[in-house]
């Protein structure tokens, strides 16, 4: 049976050095899940493989896209089943790693059919975000969709923004595409989830926020400085740089700060994995973690 396996877990788990290993027992190539290192500029931000790490093993979804590219979870769901399509053709199985809870949902799940928003509405919203900011643009999305408003994060621009673009384009509210129907696969889904006790992971977390650091995040964020306004660079680690950049913050400051916003971020993710089910929860540094995987999917 053609079996998808998805090896997820937060950031900083040990996801990377594991899916490697087990790609290369599997004789499959790794279908990346995470949603910025699909762009090729964000390389130390966003802890992206080494080129040693790619040449190991084939990877789809790294670093393909430019920062101005336009991407979303459906154009990701997309792309990976027909990607499967092909591969399966000469794989019985394929692995699927990452972290980007959204993406990993779309692939397994599916998402909703949302329309793909048109250039000049995206335009509009952008520059209304920027002139007005995002308290205005909350304020009308309470008034054109009240449900969504009621539940989304209202401190998340790209997902109040992305409502307003639905509502404008289509003179219906955001939550009248929403239906959560689960979508059948072709192939079989199997999913095995990395965890670690929390103090472990904090730690790791910090060692990487500094690893980063050392090998340049600073010099990467100023070269990304005038694009600043991109959807892929609202993530932490280059929102941070960035105020150091602006003067707003020393160093040391920004890079505690770091810290913290990626162990909140870390929190979110393993939050919205607990509520799954179908995942099956291995330590990573496990000698037998692989063996029980292939046993799994044998």
């Amino acid at each position: 049976m053609k079996t998808l396996v998805v090896l997820l877990g937060p950031t900083a788990v040990g996801k990377t050095e594991l899916a490697l290993d087990l790609a290369e027992r599997m004789g499959s190539p790794i279908l990346n899940a995470d949603s910025r290192q699909i762009y090729r500029d964000l390389r130390i931000g966003t802890a992206s493989p080494t080129p040693e790490q790619l040449a190991r093993v084939q990877h789809y979804f790294v670093g393909t896209l430019d920062i101005h590219d336009y991407y979303s979870a459906a154009r990701y769901e997309a792309e990976v089943l027909a990607l499967t399509t092909q591969l399966f053709a000469t794989h019985e199985t394929l692995l699927l790693s990452g972290g980007s809870m959204m993406y990993i949902d779309a692939v397994c799940n599916g998402i909703d059919d949302i329309p793909t928003v048109e250039p000049d509405v995206r335009q509009l919203l952008r520059q209304r975000y920027q002139a007005e900011g995002l308290t205005a643009l909350a304020a009308e999305l309470r008034i054109l969709d009240p449900d969504y408003y009621a539940q989304v994060d209202l401190k998340n621009p790209k997902r109040i923004i992305h409502a307003l673009e639905i509502c404008y384009q289509t003179g219906r509210t955001f939550t009248s595409f929403r239906t959560s129907t689960r979508k059948q696969r072709p192939f079989r889904i199997i999913k095995f989830g990395l965890q670690r006790e929390r103090e472990d992971l904090f730690s790791r977390i910090n060692h990487r926020v500094d690893q980063m650091i050392n090998a340049g995040l600073l010099a990467e964020a100023r070269s990304l400085l005038p694009f600043r306004q991109e959807n892929a660079l609202n993530t932490v680690g280059y929102k941070e740089m960035f105020q150091v950049l602006d003067g707003t913050w020393e160093l040391p400051f920004a890079i505690e700060r770091m810290k913290k916003n990626t162990r909140v971020y870390a929190k979110k993710q393993m939050t919205w994995f607990a509520h799954d089910p179908d995942i099956q929860w291995l330590h990573p540094d496990t000698p037998t973690a692989i063996d029980t995987i292939l046993q799994a999917i044998s």
